[in-house]
């Protein structure tokens, strides 16, 4: 259907697989411009996010959503700005509003429209007010797109990016204080590659062969007569029970029913029977997908799906990802999945990318499993003369290295993440910060005191050092140094941990009771026990920036912390948590300059 077809407001239910994937222009900075200087202007634009809808008014970069993908080579030093063209007193996209769960029915996000809630009037005011981050990318702290370094209408975020990294995909979103969550659903998000020599020796397809995919899950309002109405609709969930503390009622992330592709509601793409590489990241505030490869009918696809890259590059080996038994290929938000796929053997078929609900067969809808709609794209495989050459290399790349936990001279930082239960949160879950200390230094039981019980049986006595962004520094890590932070998760739900400037390696996963933490007390009756070793895949055995931290986990990240200085920031990216206090900053310096450090900053054990 013509974009420029004036269509009328429909129904909840939309047809899938009608829409073209749209593909993102491509940036490429000039190679032989020394400055390689460059303006993207975030823009509003109207977007026909399904052919049923009329046009829902997003922000995007250079007025597309997603915006451009950024594209190039290592080492060519580029400067972008970021510059907010979107006009005063424009008109926030984005209606928010907060609706009670109802006992045995599903949760309302899982519907379009308001369902009579008030709308939040205080977001509706708000200005065009934004700041970008590279995810990701190793840049000092003043280009990193610092929260509260946002800026509005007429100016620019200047930022440089040396782009000195092995071949990657990274990805650029907002990342304004206190209202990331809104203006990254508005539409300001877009993909940034980066290529190098080792990658291009592997003849990997490219071209029109190699695409992003841009998933994010969306709502929708409706009018007074239950049609859609395009507007995007960012709607969560109360729980019934308050919070013992505040007496207020719980708000949970927010999910969406319709999941989008490069900002289409389950669009479709014709492909040749070859092999494709598709740059997959989860763009959505909260959403984790566990997708599965089906065919028509919803029977899982086997060997056509390979993983060859993870957050931060190339992995060392293919992975396979066969989706036996329905098993899912599972990506958390800001996660980055570099994927090839094989169509060789699906000439004239049609096969389907779906998200399954859990529990639930593939392609089955389960709105009590937060899955009310499991489409998310379709393939139209159609048969070629030319036979495609293309062979998958058993290794991929011969410049990864493990790190050596062993012989490497590393801190430790030991991270707590507690349950929105806990007192003193506010009803949201929190990131705490901890130190060591010997028992007799502190009372325990107490608030802030976390006891854990090692795999040798021994305990160990930790007292919380922050909880809230705003809290004093707590972590400063010197340049080129290698530390290994532990992300311990006491309560619910996954949390997708992300730090900024550097590349990491999972180094293990944990199993560790819970019940032992009081969340009434703010600390733990008695230490929490290990419970044993957990299996790391091995798509996770690659660089990341991205972790996922599951109930009663501990997960074991190492990381080398080399290439800028400055001002940084981790956090949970489920965005309505980043917003609401999951997000700590730490600095990295030179190390000969933290010598003379005079608040302690430093932390952890060496």
């Amino acid at each position: 259907m013509s974009e420029h077809v004036e269509t009328k407001a429909v129904e909840a239910e939309l047809t899938p697989y009608v829409d073209e994937l749209p593909v993102p222009p491509v940036l490429r900075p000039d190679v032989a411009d020394v400055r390689h200087e460059i303006e993207i202007a975030l823009r509003p634009t109207w977007v026909r996010m399904h052919s049923e809808l009329p046009p829902t008014l997003m922000w995007g970069y250079d007025g597309t959503v997603p915006g451009p993908t950024i594209e190039v080579r290592r080492g060519q030093r580029i400067r972008i700005a970021w510059t907010n063209r979107i006009p005063r007193g424009s008109e926030y996209p984005v209606t928010v509003v907060e609706v009670d769960r109802t006992d045995g029915l599903p949760d309302p996000h899982n519907r379009p429209g308001r369902e009579g809630a008030a709308v939040n009037r205080e977001v509706a005011a708000l200005p065009a007010w934004s700041v970008t981050h590279l995810h990701g990318a190793q840049t000092g702290g003043g280009n990193d797109g610092w929260a509260d370094n946002a800026v509005g209408y007429g100016d620019a975020q200047l930022s440089e990016y040396p782009n000195d990294h092995a071949a990657v995909q990274w990805w650029y979103h907002d990342h304004a204080m206190n209202i990331t969550r809104w203006n990254v659903y508005a539409g300001l998000v877009g993909t940034y590659l980066v290529r190098d020599d080792e990658e291009d020796a592997l003849g990997l397809p490219s071209g029109a062969r190699e695409l992003p995919l841009i998933l994010a899950d969306r709502n929708l309002d409706q009018d007074p007569d239950r049609r859609l109405n395009g507007r995007l609709l960012h709607k969560t969930t109360r729980l019934l029970a308050s919070h013992p503390e505040t007496g207020k009622p719980v708000s949970l992330p927010f999910f969406g029913p319709y999941t989008t592709v490069n900002g289409k509601i389950w669009p479709y793409l014709d492909v040749d029977n070859g092999w494709y590489r598709f740059r997959l990241v989860n763009a959505s505030n909260a959403r984790i997908y566990d997708l599965v490869l089906v065919d028509e009918d919803d029977a899982p696809v086997p060997g056509a799906v390979h993983q060859i890259g993870s957050d931060g590059g190339l992995l060392p080996r293919p992975v396979a990802v066969d989706f036996e038994d329905g098993q899912p290929l599972t990506i958390a938000p800001a996660e980055r999945f570099d994927l090839l796929v094989d169509f060789r053997a699906l000439a004239g078929r049609s096969v389907r990318l779906v998200n399954r609900a859990p529990g639930a067969a593939p392609g089955v809808p389960d709105a009590a499993g937060n899955v009310p709609y499991p489409q998310v794209m379709e393939f139209r495989v159609r048969e070629c003369e030319v036979a495609d050459p293309f062979v998958l290399p058993p290794v991929l790349s011969g410049s990864f290295r493990r790190f050596d936990h062993e012989h490497t001279e590393h801190g430790h930082r030991l991270i707590v993440l507690t349950p929105p239960q806990t007192v003193g949160g506010g009803g949201h879950p929190e990131i705490w910060e901890m130190v060591e200390v010997k028992d007799a230094a502190v009372r325990v039981p107490t608030n802030g005191v976390i006891q854990l019980r090692r795999p040798d049986g021994s305990v160990k006595t930790y007292r919380r050092t922050a909880r809230t962004f705003n809290d004093g520094l707590g972590f400063t890590v010197g340049e080129g140094t290698y530390e290994q932070w532990s992300f311990l998760n006491l309560g619910a739900p996954v949390h997708p941990m992300h730090i900024h400037l550097a590349d990491f390696q999972v180094m293990g996963r944990d199993s560790y009771s819970v019940a032992e933490f009081d969340p009434a007390l703010g600390g733990t009756l008695s230490p929490v026990r290990y419970e044993g070793e957990r299996e790391v895949p091995a798509n996770e055995q690659g660089w990341k920036d991205t972790f996922r931290v599951s109930q009663g986990e501990m997960v074991r990240v190492m990381g080398h912390f080399d290439g800028a200085y400055g001002r940084f920031m981790y956090h949970c990216h489920l965005l309505e948590h980043e917003d609401m206090g999951m997000m700590r900053p730490f600095v990295v310096m030179p190390k000969e300059a933290l010598k003379f450090d005079h608040g302690g900053g430093h932390g952890g054990h060496h």
